[in-house]
């Protein structure tokens, strides 16, 4: 008695044991689950805050003469400012060991006048001012950082780009009104308006580059244009296009030429008159104009391509003031953010592509004297009266927004809204393009035609297997194919890429005429053993039967392919390809989701096959017999019975098949052209969500906005398979409550 007492304290201690052991990892798997959820939430949570302005510093300026422009370094370290006694002062914006904040650094004379007036500041850090004798200077303040011990000190200078003497902009020695400038390493261009009512142009040509030598060759143009006065220049960073604003209109001017300015078109921004335009500035890359108006909106403008051409052309507006007009607007020197200014001092922060408002907020009691931006746009330099103000901005996902992720934008250069995938360029000027829909698109695409291709495979090779092979053929067959989900994917993928795929490209008409003659042949075997007399069938072993069929299965492949270029030379003109690109106008790419859905197919296969198999082999034996018994034929039991009893876990197989599918990498990385597009056509490629995540995640800077997109493209692949695997329990709980009564 005390042996089996102590047999069954045993025997209970190891279930017990194995229960909280599974019920650990069970526990362990939903724990990491609900991490990896949370961590995903964690990285994409800053790209939906909005932004914040603070004041940060306030100091008092050394000199009472009128600040004409302020700004600072890139760190926010050191602030200056352009008086009208034409002296650039810095002061210390941040407490370091050398200096207090507030503190003078020093002073520079930019012009021996002591009365300047600023004509403009261009976005690249070059600031253009004349003195009481029209003389024109450009200058630029420049910061080096030194190192003592362990503590930066940041030493300011004054830099003149073009030279410290000044600049004959006009011929003829008129007093400019209006001024634009733009430079690059080897050319500088002035468009001004003249006191004398001219419009002219002035190139600089560097002998060299403006980097190491100022010397330069000037040639002046004067430009058709016959107006009285001028509101408005502004010039193209590329230097090829000039703005000229004459109240509502704006000339648009070819500069490309340098002995030669045309008129390129006219832009009617207040078609109506029933309200006027106040202000005007060129958006980050010189290819939009926003306009603030009277209104209190600030409307974006931009080429697109039209049946006349390509045209200026209104694409959004934002409100900024419901009752002031928008006086100033200042845009960011790299991204597409802009902050407009009211009279009252009231400051909207906003972006462009993702049509978002930002920020609003009053930082000052009226119009702000000087106003900069600093060049990491992470902060602003305000002057009011003799008191300067530094504010911080946390501002470091404009561009994303619910809209711009999911809905279609309006790009610059686009003739209209589209969904575009596009996170990189090779220009600064880049306007970055996330949305979503490309490639949540391209993995659907990809795990269709996947399934399109596997799932009929699968369940009708399971079906064979489980109800009709022999039990001999069926141990050797049924482990033959699991062992090919143990191929690793990216074999898969370089097989389909550098070996399918052009073989498709070839032999298209075999393609198709695969689909004919496959089943054709299979049916003409069926047809033919059914026929054979009885004794040469029982001579045949029933374990080989089914093999007989495989040479059919490959002569009628052989046929396919030989005739292919025969059907070419008949009906496509020698070249299929061609003929669907030219004559039907279907686009074709030799990596296209129909070898991506054969590839992938034969990697869902084995899953979808080896669950669907156990699932009809597992149907109770006396189901089976006892049909039978009644009088049904083998069909009727399979229709009736089997499957009906089995679709619970068929139907389990095909939504793994379909996670598999989702979620699979490396053979849609290989086998497709990674082109994130809307299009359904078996013949175009496609970007899914897990190969854009695998090609861009090495790339992206960590922390920005691509890097945290790329997040939330796993968030929602993540989201993706969690609703499959849902939907599919769910009905799987419905179907084997349905049938579990046979």
């Amino acid at each position: 008695m005390a042996l089996l007492s102590f047999d069954v304290n045993k025997r209970q201690f190891k279930n017990k044991l194995a229960q909280w052991l599974i019920t650990l990892g069970g526990v362990s798997v939903l724990f990491t689950l609900i991490l990896i959820f949370l961590y995903l939430l964690y990285v994409i949570k800053p790209i939906f805050e909005s932004a914040t302005v603070e004041p940060v510093t306030q100091l008092q300026l050394a000199s009472n003469a009128e600040v004409l422009t302020a700004g600072s370094d890139e760190l926010s370290e050191v602030a200056y400012t352009l008086d009208k006694q034409g002296q650039l002062n810095f002061y210390q914006a941040k407490q370091s060991d050398f200096r207090e904040v507030g503190a003078k650094i020093s002073s520079y004379p930019v012009s021996n006048s002591a009365n300047v007036e600023l004509l403009l500041e261009a976005d690249t850090g070059q600031t253009v001012l004349t003195n009481a004798e029209d003389h024109v200077f450009v200058f630029e303040s420049k910061f080096t950082a030194s190192y003592i011990g362990d503590q930066r000190d940041i030493a300011p200078s004054l830099n003149y780009p073009l030279g410290e003497d000044s600049i004959e902009v006009d011929e003829q020695g008129a007093r400019l009104t209006q001024l634009a400038f733009a430079m690059n390493e080897e050319t500088a261009v002035f468009v001004g308006f003249t006191q004398d009512k001219r419009l002219i142009k002035t190139t600089l040509v560097a002998e060299d580059d403006f980097n190491y030598d100022p010397e330069f060759e000037a040639i002046y143009q004067e430009i058709d244009f016959n107006e009285q006065h001028v509101d408005d220049i502004l010039i193209s960073p590329d230097l090829t296009l000039a703005f000229v604003r004459v109240n509502d209109i704006v000339s648009v001017f070819e500069l490309d030429d340098e002995y030669s300015v045309t008129k390129r078109s006219e832009i009617d921004v207040v078609p109506n008159n029933n309200y006027q335009i106040s202000s005007m500035s060129l958006l980050s890359g010189g290819s939009s104009l926003l306009f603030g108006d009277s209104r209190g909106k600030v409307s974006q403008w931009f080429e697109v391509s039209t049946e006349q051409g390509r045209l200026f052309k209104q694409v959004r507006d934002f409100e900024v003031s419901d009752s002031e007009a928008v006086v100033e607007i200042h845009t960011e020197q790299f991204r597409k953010s802009f902050f407009t200014l009211t009279p009252s001092g009231e400051m909207g922060v906003f972006y462009t592509t993702s049509d978002a408002d930002l920020w609003r907020g009053e930082i000052s009691s009226k119009l702000p004297h000087a106003f900069g931006i600093t060049p990491r746009a992470n902060g602003l330099v305000i002057v009011q009266g003799q008191e300067l103000q530094m504010f911080a901005v946390e501002n470091e996902h404009p561009e994303v927004t619910w809209n711009a992720l999911w809905q279609e934008v309006w790009y610059e250069g686009y003739p209209e809204p589209d969904y575009i995938w596009q996170s990189t360029s090779g220009s600064d000027d880049f306007e970055a393009k996330f949305s979503l829909v490309p490639i949540s698109f391209g993995t659907i695409k990809a795990a269709l035609y996947a399934m399109l291709f596997a799932v009929p495979i699968a369940i009708t090779a399971a079906i064979y297997t489980a109800y009709f092979m022999t039990p001999g053929l069926r141990k050797k067959v049924k482990p033959t194919i699991e062992l090919m989900e143990a191929l690793p994917t990216v074999i898969l993928g370089f097989l389909a890429g550098l070996w399918l795929a052009p073989i498709i490209e070839n032999y298209l008409p075999a393609m198709v005429l695969l689909l004919i003659f496959l089943p054709v042949s299979t049916l003409i075997t069926a047809f033919l053993w059914h026929n054979l007399s009885q004794n040469l069938k029982n001579k045949i072993p029933e374990t080989l039967a089914p093999i007989i069929l495989l040479p059919v299965l490959m002569l009628a492949a052989y046929c396919a392919f030989a005739l292919s270029p025969v059907l070419e030379v008949y009906f496509f003109g020698g070249d299929m390809r061609q003929f669907i690109t030219n004559d039907l106008g279907i686009s074709f790419d030799q990596r296209n989701a129909l070898v991506v859905g054969i590839a992938m197919g034969f990697a869902v296969i084995p899953t979808i096959f080896s669950m669907a198999e156990d699932a009809i082999f597992s149907v109770p034996k006396h189901l089976t017999s006892g049909s039978l018994a009644l009088g049904a034929t083998p069909w009727q039991t399979l229709i009736k019975v089997v499957l009906l009893t089995a679709s619970p876990g068929i139907f389990s197989a095909i939504m793994m098949g379909l996670g598999r599918a989702v979620g699979e990498t490396m053979i849609v990385l290989m086998a497709t052209g990674n082109t994130p597009i809307l299009d359904w056509s078996i013949f175009q490629g496609m970007r899914t969500l897990a190969a854009n995540i695998a090609v861009e995640m090495p790339e992206s800077e960590v922390g920005s906005s691509h890097y945290r997109i790329l997040f939330l493209a796993a968030f929602v692949l993540f989201v993706f398979t969690f609703v499959f695997n849902t939907l599919a329990e769910f009905v799987r709980q419905r179907l084997r409550e349905k049938y579990s009564s046979l």
